[in-house]
């Protein structure tokens, strides 16, 4: 950006970053990203007023182009694009608005929600005939549940607001289709919305062929830029825009645009067939793949197209008859187009939509199509719709094959599902497991890690290293769940000497890594692995006994599969390379040097060049620490004989879930074990709501190490336990009596407080839900007097403990809670002995944010209720498979509910206005019935205070009292009031924001 000197009058401009570019003549124009940069590039390079707001997935590109203006870099034209972040999606669709018509080229990034909120905003635009391109990573909508997964729900929405709206496939088509679409709306005068799928394209990574700036400059027509310029708002030239029309004529203004829309197909096809004379990549509006007798054709758009393709060819290796048709163009749908680019020898018709509309006719792709051939003849194809894939569910090559059995049969099943079991409306098409077509001399491997563990990191730099040191193409997907850090990770990487189209998981993986050893007692980790494949793990188990401590599932499944067997322990190197629980760096090069990807002197060499790159601004001493791991980590990698039988059975971890409610045991377990893609449909609750209190069922046993009392050291301030993230840390004081069953291991003192003269003082670690955080150690003013560097709690191993203190925290549990009424609440050493309900939550180790929550749950939590916003607070709050908040004993706890990201203050309003006037009408009610409930009790409830815990209680017993006695006087009226007696006892609202 440039900076004014106000007194020379001077412009300086920052020094410039290069833009990277690909030459088009050397290999340098090969590599290796993902869709949200490869976007991001073409944008940037094509755009002068950048407005953002991060929303996952699309995130990414915002977060490229603002760091390229700040460092200084210029665009195709010279200059620094100006990037403004503003306070909401809406807000930023408003900036693009009037960047436009004051003659920028401008653009903006978004997904889900956040398109919804620019949908005023896109009208205008599009009503106004102005060019620009909102580039969107497609995602779900919140609807029973938020989702943060891909699909199309969001640009379906927006399919009525006049843009045009292109698709993209791949990582490659989505680089492309960026420049494409810039350059159509510019001769179309029409806006471009350019969509792609969340993650399975925005995060898939993907050697590539970059476009060289030639390429940029062929395709931008500069006289419509200046087109555009001319037709800006100026006092130079005014004139008025956006009036508002009487029925007089709004609606022949709105049909003047017609010309423009029936000639945009056309205006997308030139740019498409030069593009594809500049590049060799030719594009069509719809393009056809498969046979030219096709019998049988699938439809459909977005990633998907891929893994179609992939079948087609399979199938038609077979001597199948069947096609697909990818959607390019989505809007204006040019139904000639379509229906000319179809075989004649089509019979059959399968349109695929990635999006569910309820009450609809049918989902929109599949009403176009049906349009399409009827609007032109082809009334003799019989044409069938289905859903799939909504949310990211994985859309697979067996699916594919079952979509097209379904069309061959006698009457094929419409408005199916694939990809789910669908045993209430019977929807769902049977896939076969078996059905697999990726080739043999693809390597596919899998890596299971955590999140913030860094083996994403590793595994992208991995598949860079390997895309662009080698003539392979790569590609990298990683699956994370919407947590946050701690959850599992799971890493597919392909590597192959043709482009990779498997828009789809790894299912034969030729090497399994596994970078948490805990993470086998809830997931099956090697069940993808080939035979003759390679497992690697780490362990601190020495290579002689880590076989035999293997759950039985994985010992016999390496055994039976002929798998080679690797051991490295990576913490006990990257603790002695001072680099603390990171491993990545470890774990990447156990990969290099097993694999045989690329020669391991090679492999290491580019290594730590990548080290170097990354590290580089951390400073020399972090750059050291991972060359030193590098160095030290093939000295530590051992490979294990396998034996020819099980060895000894290990326990599972999990066996409380035995005594779990019902719904736990049965839907929760499943998705905990990783299992959640077989629960039927019968399974979930129809209008997304959750049992709460289920996070004590996970048992993640994240933590290396954990918090150890020490009692005499202890002066029993109750820091430690406010200050806990998740609750783990937990006091109690009990009469003595109650230690007579107390587990020998069990610690308890002799309360210190006077007030509690006389009682036991119990402080219990949850280690099996600890994260290690070591912040309650941060803050325990106790110090050990004979040994200086102990305080009252220290951190230990934690696999020695688990078993023992399993025993000891359920004992805890077991010990009677204090009465609310005799808990002072004014001081952190007595408040601290209140059970909190909000417990084990999924935020990161150190949440700085969940102790708050916590106490808010200790103070108020059996009369609270929640309006939580989108954001870190309602992923760790609300998010499959647990729940953090919980209930106490009588079964009261908090109510809890997220609605959107932009709402919240209003929401909870919403709460407190309806509690408000239930309550004041319960009251009236009563007073109503007061002769039939009595005039004493009547008089009670009303003007009772309810200021404490005590008063709260005694409000309890009247209303226990008042719902007895409207049971025993019966009519409408006593219905009534029973319906809404409850409210009568106050209700706590609370607004919890989203982040920060």
């Amino acid at each position: 950006m440039e900076r004014s000197n106000r007194e020379s009058g001077e412009v300086t401009e920052p020094k410039a970053m290069r833009r990277p570019v690909g030459d088009g003549k050397s290999g340098k124009d090969w590599k290796t990203l993902d869709a949200n940069e490869a976007v991001a590039r073409i944008a940037y390079a094509l755009d002068e007023v950048i407005a953002v707001y991060p929303i996952t997935p699309s995130s990414p590109m915002g977060e490229w182009a603002d760091e390229w203006s700040a460092a200084g870099m210029k665009n195709l034209w010279g200059t620094v694009p100006s990037v403004i972040e503003m306070q909401s999606e809406g807000g930023a669709a408003g900036v693009i608005h009037g960047a436009l018509q004051t003659g920028a080229l401008s653009t903006t990034f978004t997904a889900s929600q956040g398109l919804l909120l620019m949908i005023p905003n896109m009208y205008k635009i599009a009503g106004e005939l102005t060019p620009t391109v909102f580039h969107v990573a497609a995602r779900a909508l919140a609807a029973q549940a938020l989702s943060i997964f891909g699909d199309h729900s969001d640009v379906m929405a927006a399919r009525a607001t006049g843009w045009a709206m292109l698709c993209s496939a791949s990582v490659q088509e989505a680089h492309d289709f960026a420049l494409i679409a810039h350059a159509a709306t510019l001769e179309a005068h029409l806006p471009f919305l350019h969509f792609f799928d969340g993650f399975r394209t925005s995060h898939e990574i993907s050697k590539i062929k970059l476009l060289p700036d030639d390429v940029l400059r062929s395709m931008i027509n500069e006289d419509r830029v200046i087109e555009h310029r001319a037709a800006a708002l100026s006092p130079d030239h005014p004139v008025i825009r956006g009036t508002a029309q009487n029925p007089d004529v709004y609606f022949q203004a709105r049909e003047t645009v017609n010309p423009l829309y029936l000639r945009c197909p056309e205006v997308v096809q030139q740019a498409m067939d030069q593009f594809g004379q500049l590049t060799g990549r030719s594009y069509r509006n719809f393009e056809y793949h498969g046979a030219p007798d096709a019998e049988r054709v699938i439809v459909l758009m977005g990633s998907g197209c891929e893994a179609v393709h992939e079948t087609v060819d399979h199938l038609q290796a077979r001597s199948e008859k069947v096609g697909v048709l990818k959607v390019r163009l989505y809007r204006p749908f040019d139904t000639k187009c379509f229906v000319e680019a179809l075989p004649r020898t089509m019979q059959r018709l399968g349109v695929l939509d990635r999006t569910k509309e309820p009450g609809s006719a049918g989902e929109p792709l599949y009403l176009d199509c049906v349009n399409a051939l009827y609007e032109h003849g082809r009334s003799d194809v019989r044409v069938v719709g289905g859903r799939y894939g909504l949310s990211s569910k994985e859309f697979t090559p067996a699916m594919v094959a079952a979509v097209f059995e379904n069309l061959a049969r006698e009457m094929p099943k419409s408005h199916f599902t694939v990809g789910i079991d669908d045993d209430v409306c019977h929807t769902s098409l049977e896939v076969d497991p078996h059905f697999e077509i990726e080739p043999d001399d693809v390597v596919r491997a899998q890596f299971f890690g955590l999140g913030s563990d860094g083996t994403v990191g590793a595994n992208k730099e991995s598949i860079k290293i390997i895309g662009e040191h080698t003539d392979q193409f790569a590609q990298g997907y990683f699956v994370y769940d919407s947590k946050k850090s701690g959850a599992m990770t799971i890493s597919h990487l392909r590597f192959g000497p043709r482009p990779i189209r498997s828009s789809y998981l790894v299912s034969r993986a030729n090497f399994v890594a596994c970078h948490a050893a805990f993470l086998m007692e809830t997931c099956d980790v090697v069940k993808d692995l080939a035979p003759g494949g390679t497992f690697l793990l780490n362990s601190p188990l020495p290579e002689d006994r880590v076989f035999q401590h293997l759950p039985e599932s994985v010992q016999r499944t390496v055994i039976e599969r002929g798998a080679r067997f690797f051991v490295i322990d990576a913490h006990k190197i990257a603790r002695e390379s001072g680099m603390h629980g990171r491993i990545n760096t470890i774990m990447q090069t156990c990969f290099f040097a097993i694999a045989g990807v690329l020669p391991p002197e090679q492999a290491i060499a580019a290594i730590k060049d990548s080290i170097r790159r990354a590290y580089r601004k951390k400073g020399e001493e972090i750059v050291a620490m991972n060359l030193r791991a590098v160095d030290e980590t093939l000295a530590h990698l051992f490979e294990v004989p396998v034996p020819q039988a099980v060895t000894t059975v290990k326990a599972s971890l999990n066996g409380h879930l035995k005594e779990a409610p019902e719904f736990v045991r049965k839907v929760t377990t499943e998705i905990i074990f990783g299992r959640g893609d077989r629960l039927p449909v019968s399974a979930l609750p129809n209008n997304g709501t959750y049992p709460t209190g289920t996070t004590q069922f996970e048992k993640r046993n994240l933590a290396e190490e954990v918090p150890v009392w020490d009692p005499a050291v202890c002066i029993q301030c109750g820091k430690c336990v406010l200050v806990c993230p998740h609750a783990v840390i937990r006091s109690k004081v009990y009469e003595p009596t109650q230690l007579a069953n107390a587990p020998e291991t069990f610690k308890t003192h002799p309360a210190r407080l006077p007030e509690w003269k006389g009682l036991g003082y119990s402080l219990q670690i949850a280690v099996e839900d600890c994260t290690g955080c070591g912040i309650c150690i941060d803050v325990c003013p106790a110090r050990n007097k004979s040994e200086a560097r102990l305080k009252a709690i220290n951190l230990r191993p934690q696999a020695p403990l688990r078993e023992n203190e399993r025993v000891n925290w359920d004992f805890f549990l077991s010990l009677p809670e204090m009465d609310r009424r005799l808990v002072l609440t004014d001081t952190v050493r007595e408040m601290q002995i209140q059970q909190p309900l909000f417990e084990f939550s999924s935020a990161c180790a150190g949440c700085g944010e969940t102790p708050y929550i916590k106490l808010l749950t200790q103070l108020f939590g059996d009369r609270l209720i929640v309006a939580n916003a989108t954001g870190c607070s309602s992923i760790y709050g609300g998010n499959l498979p647990t729940t953090p908040y919980t209930k106490n004993a009588e079964g009261r706890g908090p109510a809890w509910a997220n609605s959107l990201f932009e709402d919240n203050a209003e929401f909870g309003l919403g709460f407190r206005v309806s509690i408000d006037k239930q309550q004041q009408f319960a009251g009236e009610l009563l007073h109503h019935l007061s002769p039939q409930v009595g005039h004493t009790l009547t008089t009670e409830i009303l003007n009772a205070r309810q200021r404490d815990e005590a008063d709260i209680f005694d409000q309890r017993e009247r209303v226990t009292e008042l719902k007895r006695r409207l049971v025993r006087i019966g009519g409408v009226e006593a219905k009534r009031l029973l319906a809404l007696a409850d409210l009568l006892v106050r209700k706590s609202v609370w607004i919890v924001g989203g982040d920060g």
